[in-house]
């Protein structure tokens, strides 16, 4: 047999085998020089390949008194037969058994392409044996059997003959691919196959009346003229090719169809892709047309409809990666939602590491975590069961009233309770996950797209998930019903208010991953977190240039790397060029440096902040690459340990990760955020851990991005008295034009309040004014880090929802009062700024070469009276200046350049 006939052969294997097995049996029944008996045998030997669990078949063939079988005694549990029939009379048997007990299919345990199979063989035997009976009479062939050798000839057409017995629907669905297959070859006659008048031409852009349809033909009857064309005109082997390749095709139209039906649930698109996967086909078995249709709707079907991303996606990701992918869903058995953006985001990213990073005998040793999901229907059905369907017109209050209203939201969520299927199913995932620790985090449809990515709007809680089962199961549904409730938070309801989503019913999806590290003691953390991008748009030297990408890393979790913080610092890298540091003095490297380190205290099974110093002592020196993540400080001398663990007892440690630059992870990172790049066609933002041997993918979205970064050249010819204020480094490339009003927050005031409630009240002040100062035309100023966890005293306490209204926020560092702005570009506070176009801008009033004209700042008419009354008491420290007012009508502009790494704010 020739190689495309075996190729045919051994793709229809599958469809129960049978075509296989009947080759085998044509064989023998064409074999004129073997005696009939002998014929009778082999067929019996041959026959149990062709069915779903071989090793327990027994067959067994009677004929005329005569009896032929596979085993001595041919007896089982369950029976499959068909007769052989002699001019009408029924002259023997043709039968097979299940020697063992297996489910019920389509007819007992056997399966209806098994019946079709065993009908179709009995068939072939009564030919046979009729025709070696008129051959001893006539030695000639009859005209059936003559057929059967003449198509035998050309081999596909022993397929064919097959499928005209057995699967004619099929048989059909494949004479009708090949017509339009010679259709678009441009074969002469194909087209007349259609049914179309003989010479007549279609003319499809003539006048706006239906087109003649010719007579249609029953496609069976087609079958004979449609292949002797494509006979004169393609070969055998193209024949075959295309055969092959729509009968593969057509095995696998049940998954197109689960996808198709709109109802299909999760469950049974699961269960159509594990059959898949049973089959043991090759994706690439599958032309490219059919391939890109499944993996288009698979995306869509788990992930969404987002058509930049869906075309992303399709180059890339594989079929059999979503069989995987639906074992890991906790859903109900009616569950047709979605797995939001964020599932989405790390899906389409570790399809490109394990599909086009790693070779065939190549790791590149980066991971994904254990991750579980619940679809975006668990919110909806979780509301439903509890009666909360009203919460959902919440999102049309003022947002004022949202966010005196959310911590009771957050009770009523907390103190409800879930549908029996999801507890079911979440005790299962506890199972499987054993006691690691776990994250909870959100995963909305909304959430992750370009241009809206929610960066820290919904919450991501951990889980210690130590003791007694029933208490871990009662404190991850309790995390699971903190993150849902947090769709209705202010920030997310401000957030989609400004970008015009607010009537997009939001639907929330979870993700449940296991934490990335390891267990220290008391204590459970990676070596390292952090947050990386593909583009640095605020550069601290000429020589970082934006495509060289940022680093932002910290030590154990990464929460202090994507969370502004107020009195911690990150270690902060330009990706390709990591010898370029933001700090190059001991003095400010041991400043600017992390000095915490966020764990997990299993023992306590609580989330926890620990002096570096602290946990280093707790685990006797030995940290997870310890001695490339920390250098020894000793006075004004930096560098790096000696040894192969670190001494904390003797030696003051600090958090430089210099010795990173020697690890391989930065050239993973590399060759990461590469190739992610040009397979997303944009630049990308990750979040990754690294737990001292492998490196862990934790997210991965588009990079958000400023609207405009032209170049600006600063004007050199404005007066000096109308410069307000002037900034020589950290700046980034934008034009701020237009502005009527600044609010100034008083540094030297706002630290000479006595406690942090007063400190929350001018957060309060910043927000009214945020709600009635004209959109985009006011600007912020004031001191240290704004909207920081931590030390209120070094940052006015706001959020997104506070000042999404402006137009830019520059915080101010006087020497006097410790207010160090921090280059916090990454954090989920900055990436607010940049998405909501707000420029950033950090002033150092004190450094030489510097303009700072405070009392423009401070001096004429208070307009807080007038525009927030409610706040007189704070009008000594938030003053609020109506620029045209105080300016014969001009109005303030900010020129900041990039390239020249200054700025300069002047009057108009």
């Amino acid at each position: 047999m020739d190689r495309p006939s075996q190729e045919i052969l051994s793709a229809l294997q599958e469809r129960a085998k049978e075509l296989n097995c009947l080759y085998q049996i044509d064989e023998l029944l064409f074999d004129e020089q073997r005696p009939q008996s002998e014929v009778l045998q082999r067929v019996v030997q041959s026959l149990f390949h062709g069915w779903q669990f071989p090793e327990a078949v027994a067959v067994s063939l009677r004929f005329r008194g005569e009896r032929w079988v596979s085993h001595e005694e041919f007896s089982g549990i369950d029976y499959l037969r068909a007769p052989i029939v002699q001019s009408g009379e029924e002259v023997g048997e043709l039968a097979v058994c299940y020697v063992e007990k297996y489910p019920e299919r389509d007819e007992g345990p056997f399966l209806q392409g098994e019946r079709r199979l065993l009908n179709a063989i009995a068939l072939r035997l009564s030919q046979f044996l009729d025709y070696r009976k008129l051959r001893r009479a006539t030695k000639g062939y009859p005209e059936p059997v003559k057929s059967i050798a003449s198509e035998q000839r050309s081999e596909w057409g022993v397929i064919l003959d097959f499928l005209y017995r057995t699967d004619p629907d099929l048989l059909r669905r494949i004479t009708r691919k090949m017509i339009n297959h010679l259709c678009w070859q441009g074969v002469t006659g194909a087209r007349d196959l259609l049914g179309e008048l003989p010479g007549q031409e279609l003319d499809v852009e003539g006048e706006n009346r239906p087109m003649t349809a010719g007579v249609a033909k029953d496609l069976l009857e087609l079958k004979a003229p449609t292949f002797e064309i494509a006979r004169d005109h393609l070969g055998d082997t193209e024949i075959a090719s295309c055969i092959q390749r729509w009968i593969r095709e057509d095995k696998n139209h049940f998954l197109a169809t689960a996808l198709e039906r709109r109802d299909s649930t999760l469950q049974e698109i699961g269960d159509a892709l594990d059959r898949f996967q049973s089959m043991s086909m090759e994706e690439e078995e599958l032309s490219a047309s059919m391939r890109t249709m499944l993996r288009v709707a698979l995306v869509q079907r788990f992930f969404t409809d987002q058509l930049d991303f869906v075309t992303m996606a399709k180059e890339c990701v594989r079929i059999q990666a979503f069989q995987r992918l639906a074992h890991r869903i906790v859903a109900s058995v009616d569950s047709r939602g979605k797995l939001g953006g964020k599932c989405a985001g790390l899906f389409l990213a570790m399809e490109v590491v394990e599909g086009h990073l790693q070779g065939a005998n190549q790791d590149t040793g980066i991971r994904c975590p254990k991750s579980y999901y619940l679809p975006s229907d668990t919110l909806t059905d979780f509301m439903h069961y509890n009666d909360l369907e009203d919460l959902y017109s919440r999102r049309y209050m003022k947002v004022d009233e949202v966010r005196s209203d959310y911590p009771r939201i957050i009770s009523l969520f907390k103190n409800s309770i879930f549908p029996q299927e999801t507890v079911k199913g979440l005790s299962l995932l506890l199972d499987e996950m054993d006691s690691k620790p776990l994250i909870v985090r959100s995963s909305s449809l909304l959430e992750d797209r370009s241009g809206a990515t929610f960066s820290g709007k919904y919450k991501s809680l951990f889980v210690a998930n130590r003791g007694p089962k029933r208490e871990r199961l009662a404190e991850l549904l309790d995390a699971v019903a903190e993150v849902l409730a947090s769709t209705f938070g202010p920030d997310p309801i401000e957030y989609r208010m400004d970008r015009g989503l607010l009537d997009f019913r939001e639907e929330m999806g979870i993700m449940i991953q296991e934490v990335v590290g390891q267990e220290h003691g008391d204590y459970f953390f990676p070596a390292f977190s952090g947050v990386a991008f593909s583009r640095n748009e605020f550069r601290w030297s000429p020589r970082v240039r934006s495509e060289d990408g940022l680093l932002r890393i910290v030590p154990g979790l990464g929460t202090r790397a994507v969370d502004r913080l107020s009195d911690d610092y990150p270690v902060l890298f330009s990706l390709h060029q990591p010898d370029l540091r933001v700090s190059s003095s001991p003095a400010d490297i041991g400043r600017y440096s992390p000095h915490y380190v966020d764990v997990i205290n299993l023992r306590k099974r609580r989330f926890e902040t620990l002096e570096i110093r602290s946990l280093l002592e707790h685990c006797e020196g030995r940290y997870p690459l310890g001695t490339r993540i920390f250098s020894r400080i000793d006075g004004d001398r930096i560098s790096r340990p000696i040894g192969l663990s670190l001494n904390p007892q003797r030696d003051d440690y600090v958090a430089t990760c210099d010795g990173l630059m020697q690890d391989p992870f930065f050239p993973q990172m590399q060759e990461l955020m590469s190739s992610l790049e040009r397979w997303t066609g944009a630049p990308v933002d990750l979040e990754f851990a690294h737990d001292g041997e492998n490196l862990y993918l934790l997210q991965c979205r588009a990079q958000s991005h400023a609207g405009d970064s032209t170049p600006i050249h600063l004007p050199t010819d404005l007066p000096q008295d109308d410069i307000i204020f002037t900034a020589l480094k950290h700046c980034s490339n934008g034009l701020v034009q237009g502005i009527s009003h600044i609010v100034y927050v008083d540094p030297v005031g706002y630290n000479m309040l006595e406690d942090a409630a007063q400190m929350r009240e001018i957060g309060r002040a910043i927000s009214r004014l945020n709600d009635v100062l004209p959109k985009r035309r006011f600007i912020l100023v004031g001191p240290g880090r704004w909207g920081s966890r931590g030390d209120i005293l070094l940052g006015v306490p706001v959020t997104y929802s506070d000042i999404h209204n402006s137009a830019m926020l520059i915080e101010v560092a006087r020497r006097q009062g410790n207010y160090i702005p921090d280059l916090s570009f990454g954090t989920h506070f900055f990436q607010d700024l940049v998405e909501a176009d707000i420029r950033y801008l950090p002033l150092y009033p004190d450094e030489d070469g510097v303009v700072f004209n405070e009392s423009f700042l401070k001096g004429g008419r208070n307009q807080l009276l007038q525009l927030a009354p409610e706040f007189a008491a704070m009008q000594s420290i938030v003053h609020v200046t109506n620029v045209p007012e105080r300016t014969a009508g001009r109005h303030l502009n900010i020129w900041m350049s990039g390239e020249e790494d200054a700025a300069l704010a002047g009057l108009c």
